[in-house]
């Protein structure tokens, strides 16, 4: 009888201990912790459920914790705010986040458009398909997986409205326009394929655009750009089976700068079209690869000269179209009359120069015009160096033993002392080669002619000019 009285006390001692503080994997359990877990191999699994399960728990207790399956990650229930709240330090951080698994996480459509919520961050787990339209609303949209993640529109425009705002990692895809947005202070796009639209749309009135790391595939019409102050697109990629026509340009830019990426242009495609003759501050397209075997990937300026695409506000140099830009400028001015007759010159008074005026025939113009005959106009933005070099055959038709120095002029007073060549009239029936070459820096509008004067003689004297040929590189 005693001992049985000794085992039930025992038994009532561990039973205390075990209520007190409990220890697992340990003999010693932390004299501040009810429950201490020692393991250096496995580790505790908390009650694991999907989002609906957790939302469905009645009346979770604060604190109450659980894994949710759908956003792989812990929630626990915050009494204080009556909601659940993950247990990501990021997250905890960001009050203005929304998990968008369907298009009930947005807000409700008002007239089969949604409206995000301002300056909130919508995160997108899976590929969401959309019956309502977007507007951004300076919201940010993003999926951690542009392949996994994305949103599609079957009809109808998918994003819309006056406001901008960002997209990031996303795949989007419809059978309508993926843009139709006609205001905003900025809009943002990375890292996001757009695929099978029927247009990819039009971005109209926004003040800073800037697409980075896209991809296009399968659509029937690129994006239309109109009046935008900043324009940027790095590294787009538009796919050999796009369509129609991929960027366009229209109205007015302060700034239009496309780098590297590629557009593969095939059969009637265009990469390029500012045929609608964008005004631009800088146009700067350099490193993008323009491939494909389109006759046309660029839709030129319609006031243009035939051998040059862009006006002299754009650097152009990318691999597949011409180089457009400053350094590569040139022009050619040439007399295009009988070679038999030629062109006279009369009273040729002795030291005074005149300038030669054959000439009307222009080729090769690039950063350069002619407003007048022999003359070049340097049109670029920076002032350069060129090369100048220009030759003539001439008969003197009177006056034998006279000489003559031909030269080039700039703006019609600066004389290229270097360019002179000296012409002897040593009888008036042989014609002779006269070859003038030198450089000479020109500004914006700076022009460049061929002159003449008589160096002996007391009395004028006549040429007659057979051939003549001014060119500039």
């Amino acid at each position: 009888m005693k001992k049985s009285l000794l085992y039930i006390l025992i038994a009532l001692l561990n039973f205390y201990w075990v209520e007190a503080q409990v220890g697992i994997g340990t003999e010693s359990p932390s004299a501040s912790s009810i429950l201490d877990i020692e393991s250096t191999e496995e580790g505790v699994l908390l009650p694991r459920m999907t989002t609906a399960q957790r939302e469905a728990i009645a009346s979770p207790a604060n604190g109450l914790t659980v894994f949710d399956n759908d956003v792989q990650t812990y929630y626990f229930y915050n009494e204080n705010e009556s909601q659940w709240e993950q247990l990501s330090t990021s997250r905890l951080k960001r009050t203005n986040y929304q998990l968008v698994q369907s298009e009930d996480d947005f807000p409700a459509p008002s007239g089969g458009t949604i409206t995000l919520d301002s300056d909130t961050f919508y995160e997108i787990n899976g590929m969401i398909t959309l019956e309502n339209s977007i507007e951004l609303n300076g919201a940010y949209i993003s999926g951690f997986d542009s392949f996994e993640d994305g949103l599609d529109k079957p009809t109808g425009n998918l994003f819309v409205g006056t406001t901008g705002g960002s997209l990031r990692f996303l795949t989007l895809s419809g059978g309508g326009k993926a843009f139709n947005i006609t205001g905003g202070q900025s809009l943002i796009v990375q890292n996001s394929v757009f695929k099978d639209f029927s247009n990819v749309g039009n971005i109209t009135d926004v003040s800073f655009v800037f697409f980075s790391i896209t991809q296009y595939v399968g659509n029937s019409n690129g994006i239309t750009y109109k009046n935008i102050n900043n324009l940027l697109l790095s590294n787009s990629a538009w796919q050999g089976n796009n369509s129609g026509t991929y960027e366009k340009f229209e109205g007015s830019f302060d700034l239009i700068q496309k780098g590297s990426g590629f557009s593969e242009a095939n059969g009637a495609s265009v990469a390029i079209d500012v045929s609608e003759n964008p005004s631009v501050g800088n146009g700067v397209i350099t490193g993008t690869a323009f491939i494909g075997d389109s006759s046309t990937k660029v839709n030129k300026y319609t006031s243009t000269p035939i051998n040059q695409n862009f006006t002299n506000d754009w650097f152009v140099q990318a691999p597949g179209i011409q180089d457009e830009y400053d350094d590569v400028a040139t022009g050619n001015i040439y007399y295009d009359g009988e070679l038999d007759t030629g062109y006279g010159i009369s009273s040729a008074a002795v030291d005074t120069p005149f300038k030669l005026t054959g000439g009307d025939k222009t080729s090769n113009l690039l950063r350069f015009t002619s407003d007048a005959n022999n003359r070049l106009t340097y049109e670029g933005k920076e002032a350069q160096a060129f090369s100048i070099n220009a030759s003539l055959s001439v008969r003197g038709t009177n006056r034998a033993g006279d000489f003559y120095a031909f030269f080039i002029r700039v703006n019609g007073n600066e004389t290229l002392n270097r360019t002179n060549a000296i012409f002897l009239v040593e009888n008036t029936t042989n014609v002779s080669s006269v070859s003038l070459s030198g450089t000479v820096v020109l500004g914006p509008n700076d022009y460049v002619e061929i002159w003449c004067q008589k160096l002996t003689g007391t009395q004028s004297g006549n040429l007659t000019i057979f051939s003549q040929n001014l060119n500039v590189n």
